[in-house]
C-alpha cells in the first residue's frame, strides 16, 4: 500500500505492527499491518484512537468465500459482521451488532464500481482462529467442535469468513468513528479451492486500490457535507468531482 503513496513521511515497525504515514493523491493516510486476529486488531484500533481524533478505519484483507457465486479473486464489502470471536465481548455484549459505517460501505461500492472489479456486498463472519475456529480438520488433532461451520454460515447467508472485521466494527461503533472492510477471496470454502499466486497478487491489488479509492470518495463526501452543513452524507448531496 505504501508503495502507492506519493510521499511517506513516517514509518515505524514494532513486532507485527508495521506503519507507514504519508499522502495518497493529496490525502493524509496511514497504513498499518496488524498481523492476524482480533486480539491484534484490538491493540491497533485502540492505540490509533488514542493518537488520532475521529479516524476513518478501513480493513483491507483476505478471506474465505462462503456465499454462492463468490469466486476466487472476488472482493467482498462487509455490511456487518457475525461476532464468532470473543475479543469484542469484553467491550460489548454478544448481542451488540458489528455494523459497518454506511458511508464507508457506499464509498467502497463507488470505488469498486469505478475500478470495474467483481465485488459482493454481504455479512462477514469473524472467527477467533484459523483452523479449529473455522471448522478445519487438522491431522494429529481431534476433529473441531463445529466441522460444519462453513455450511452453517452459508445457510444464514454469510458472504465470507475471516479473523478481524467484527472487532474493528464493534470498537469503531463504540468509539463513534467510521469503519468498514473490504476483503479479497483467497479460498472457496464451499468447494475447498484455493487461490493461485498470480490471481492472488491481482486480487490483493484490486482490494488495495478499492480501499484507497474509498478514502478518496469519503473525502469528497466530507466536502459535500461541510458545504451543506450536514452531519451525514445523503444521496441528495452531490459529491464533488475527483481532483
Amino acid at each position: 500500500v505504501a508503495r502507492l503513496f506519493e510521499k511517506v513521511k513516517f514509518e515505524r515497525a514494532n513486532r507485527e505492527y508495521v506503519t507507514f504515514t504519508g499522502t495518497y493523491r493529496g490525502l493524509p493516510i496511514s497504513v498499518m499491518a496488524t498481523g492476524i486476529g482480533c486480539d491484534n486488531t484490538e491493540i491497533a484500533v485502540i492505540e490509533i484512537l488514542q493518537l488520532v481524533r475521529r479516524p476513518t478505519l478501513i480493513r483491507i484483507g483476505s478471506s474465505g468465500g462462503i456465499g454462492k457465486g463468490i469466486k476466487l479473486g472476488d472482493l467482498v464489502i462487509s455490511e456487518g459482521a457475525v461476532r464468532l470471536e470473543n475479543t469484542s465481548t469484553f467491550f460489548a455484549p454478544e448481542g451488540y451488532p458489528a455494523v459497518a459505517s454506511f458511508e464507508v460501505v457506499l464509498a467502497l461500492v463507488e470505488a469498486a464500481e469505478s475500478l470495474g472489479v467483481e465485488y459482493h456486498l454481504g455479512l462477514t463472519a469473524t472467527a477467533p482462529g484459523f483452523y479449529g475456529a473455522q471448522g478445519r480438520t487438522v491431522p494429529g488433532l481431534p476433529a473441531p467442535r463445529f466441522p460444519g461451520l462453513a455450511k452453517e454460515l452459508e445457510r444464514i447467508n454469510v458472504a465470507n469468513l475471516e479473523m478481524e472485521t467484527s472487532a474493528l466494527l464493534t470498537l469503531a461503533s463504540l468509539a463513534g468513528v467510521r469503519a468498514g472492510a473490504i476483503c479479497a477471496v483467497y479460498a472457496e470454502r464451499r468447494h475447498n479451492r484455493f487461490i493461485t499466486s498470480d490471481v492472488k497478487d491481482k486480487a490483493e491489488m484490486k482490494c488495495v486500490l478499492c480501499g484507497l479509492g474509498a478514502l478518496e470518495v469519503l473525502a469528497r463526501m466530507d466536502r459535500a457535507k461541510s458545504a451543506a452543513r450536514s452531519r451525514w452524507w445523503r444521496p441528495s448531496l452531490q459529491i464533488p468531482p475527483a481532483t
